[in-house]
């Protein structure tokens, strides 16, 4: 008998299940009990695959659910969905023809199942998401302060100096956190070992990039977001763009890059000779990002720390 490919389509209060292979549709409310009804109408089929798209965190229940119950999931990008409803002409948009359509990319795509975190490493996002919230609103808050009339300037002020010691306060618990474990511990002072990687930057690829180090470098560039891909069509020949991956580590690794290009003696000139060839500023940075990620990921195979004449980096850096 073959294997079902399940989908399901998440909103903060409903979970719209659809089979591909049985044609059949459920629908449950996106809560404990709701869950729990889906886990037992899955556990009576042999299920190949449960697609969902990621929402923003309305997922995440689900998922836990089913990696508990040992139910192989993926959780796919709303974009890779909504262009493949285009390609099989699936137009119309409702939660029952989401749920369809997520089932048949199940079936035809075959998306890798995710594994979940182990719950240290689920504390550890949890932290560093909250690090990114609260740097969020301090920028909103300084930004505030240029423009606010003098009634509200000290309340905004007040307010900066809170997120200034709640930040302090997440970056010391995370500088604990993850010196406790040796593994993370080493590979956090060897990426810190890299001129304009700093402990954000380590931080999070610690945490969100696990497979640093144990993929070759077009894998690697893949997945963070970094790899340009092509446009091309006939004899038109597209500007080559950069999209999808791990948007949280490509935007630590930007703001790495943009330091590396006036402090690290290799990205430096890389990124000056690219200028100097016409290639437009951001082209440059994002090549510079992709070369400081390439450096990072042969550092962590190898656990060597940086250095200019190390022979593993020699052919990355020339």
């Amino acid at each position: 008998m073959e294997k079902e490919n399940v989908g399901v389509d998440i909103s903060k209060d409903a979970l719209d299940v659809a089979s591909y292979t049985g044609n059949k549709q459920w629908r449950f409310s996106n809560d404990d009990r709701g869950i729990s009804q889906l886990i037992g109408v899955l556990k009576e089929m042999d299920i190949a695959l449960v697609v969902m798209e990621a929402t923003g965190g309305y997922e995440v229940p689900l998922a836990y659910a089913l990696s508990k119950a040992a139910i192989p999931f993926a959780v796919v990008n709303p974009r890779e969905t909504r262009d493949f409803a285009k390609a099989t002409k699936k137009l119309a948009k409702t939660d029952t023809i989401d749920a369809r359509v997520l089932a048949h990319f199940a079936a035809a795509i075959k998306p890798e199942p995710r594994q979940l975190s182990d719950e240290e490493t689920r504390e550890l996002e949890a932290i560093i998401a909250r690090r990114r919230q609260v740097v969020e609103m301090l920028t909103a808050e300084k930004n505030r302060l240029h423009l606010a009339r003098q009634p509200v300037k000290e309340a905004i002020s007040a307010h900066i100096d809170y997120l200034g010691k709640e930040l302090a306060g997440i970056d010391s618990n995370l500088n604990g956190r993850i010196k406790e474990s040796p593994v993370r511990r080493e590979k956090y002072d060897l990426l810190q070992s890299v001129p304009g990687v700093g402990p954000n930057l380590a931080a999070t690829i610690v945490i969100e990039l696990p497979e640093l180090g144990n993929l070759n470098k077009k894998q690697i560039a893949a997945l963070v977001g970094v790899a340009p891909l092509n446009r091309d069509s006939g004899s038109k020949r597209g500007k080559r763009v950069i999209w999808g991956g791990r948007p949280q580590v490509r935007s630590a690794l930007y703001m790495a890059a943009l330091v590396a290009t006036r402090f690290n003696p290799v990205i430096k000139e890389f990124y000056v000779r690219l200028c100097a060839l016409g290639k437009a500023k951001k082209i440059a940075l994002v090549a510079c990002m992709h070369k400081l990620l390439t450096i990072m990921n042969a550092m962590l195979k190898h656990h060597v720390p940086w250095r200019l004449n190390e022979p593993v980096l020699v052919s990355l850096t020339s």
